[in-house]
């Protein structure tokens, strides 16, 4: 019976450890949250994506803790550590690294070692081996390495791991089949790569990707407003086009561990080898200013009502970063929030899924005690559970950053 061990038990690791468990693997996690570790002893998920039930159904087979040694009896280790930015949006690998350490002082020969974490290409082959040699054994001799990015989107039922293609690269030909063996328990599809660097830039494409095209349409939203012209009512109508087209809204900004991160991994690498990636950081800008540009249309939107931002009863519908999910990372809204709060305004938010902002020391409040209260409701994620026309009919003011409400015809709304 094949052993996994997860390194991190968050929104990548958690559903990895279930589907290994349920592929019949025992699975060892270890997570540095005690937290994490106490819930999952007692059968119960803090993810969304992973039911108490799920877990339920591997009882006995996924055995959490805190303590790197447990990893000494598994067959392959899975690295799923945070990888953020520093304050100057500078690639922090200090929680993947600590972790790779850790790792390495009970390494044991013929183990694989994966690395999930999205990151620039270069940090398996450069920062990781070298760590995991540190005690003795040799990469691609004594032990395997590889790299194979996490494809993880929250909330999403279409498309599972199961389902999704599986991108994986070795340090060697021997790396990568070993990799790919063990995909293939929890993967319908494994696609191998050539290096580490390649499953490397390949995450990073993915994302950059929508980023680009996300600032595009953000972009021309802000045009679009100016020109007295409905974004929606264009992004519906290209829609239509058969080929050549790829749909993407305007929105907020950009939400999530990996859109709003991983366009500065690759700047930030890029820099290294004397190119300036002024496309992607253009993007990264342009998202980046949609929050200010946002916050001046809710001033706008209580102005035309003969309010000041100072003093107004503002209602923030949804901030978490994307709808049906309860992550609030890098979510657009905190900077709305924060923004609004600066200028004097009042806030409170609904959000069915995020009880609390504890930095902002609020609590969620119930829509029909909200609404009423409210001289302006502001609908920053869109989310299913939320009865968006309802909004726009008990609001005095809606300013709609989501397109959720074209299909009213109330008059007191105002659209991104």
């Amino acid at each position: 019976m094949t052993t996994v061990g997860v390194v991190g038990l968050g929104y990548v690791g958690l559903p990895l450890a279930a589907a290994f468990a349920e592929a019949g693997c025992q699975v060892i996690g270890v997570d540095s949250d005690v937290h994490k570790v106490h819930e999952l002893a007692a059968g119960r998920s803090y993810l969304a994506d992973v039911s108490d039930e799920r877990l339920g159904a591997v009882a006995g087979k996924i055995h959490a803790g805190s303590k790197f040694e447990a990893l000494a009896g598994a067959d392959a280790v899975l690295m799923c550590l945070p990888t953020p930015l520093t304050p100057n949006r500078e690639p922090d690998l200090t929680p993947l690294l600590d972790a790779t350490r850790a790792v390495a002082r009970v390494l044991q020969a013929d183990q694989l070692v994966v690395l999930e974490s999205t990151t620039y290409p270069g940090t398996t082959r450069e920062w990781v081996v070298p760590l995991l040699e540190e005690w003795g054994l040799a990469a691609g001799r004594d032990f395997h390495v590889a790299f194979s990015p996490e494809r993880v989107d929250p909330g999403r039922e279409d498309f599972t791991m199961r389902n999704t293609p599986k991108v994986v690269g070795g340090l060697t030909e021997a790396c990568a089949e070993r990799a790919q063996v063990l995909y293939e328990l929890v993967c319908d599809s494994v696609v191998r790569v050539s290096t580490l660097e390649s499953a490397e830039m390949t995450k990073l494409l993915e994302n950059i990707f929508r980023s680009v095209n996300i600032a595009l349409v953000n972009e021309l939203a802000i045009v679009t407003d100016r020109m007295g012209i409905d974004i929606w009512e264009v992004v519906d109508a290209a829609a239509t086009k058969p080929y050549g087209f790829m749909r993407f809204e305007p929105g907020p900004g950009m939400g999530g561990h990996c859109l709003p991160v991983d366009p500065f991994y690759l700047s930030w690498r890029a820099r290294e080898f004397d190119v300036s990636t002024e496309f992607i950081e253009l993007a990264g800008k342009i998202n980046q200013q949609m929050p200010y540009h946002c916050v001046s249309k809710v001033a706008l939107a209580l102005n035309e009502a003969a309010l000041p931002v100072k003093g107004a009863r503002i209602a923030i519908l949804g901030v978490s970063y994307k709808p049906g999910v309860g992550d609030t990372r890098e979510s657009p809204a905190l900077k709305i929030i924060g923004l609004l709060l600066d200028m004097g305004g009042q806030v409170r938010y609904h959000d069915p899924h995020v009880p609390a902002l504890a930095e902002f020391g609020l609590q969620s409040t119930a829509l029909q005690e909200l609404l009423p209260d409210s001289d302006v409701a502001v609908i920053v994620t869109a989310h299913p559970e939320v009865d968006h026309e309802l909004v726009a009919r008990r609001s005095r003011v809606v300013v709609d950053l989501r397109g959720a409400t074209r299909a009213s015809r109330a008059g007191n709304v105002v659209r991104l």
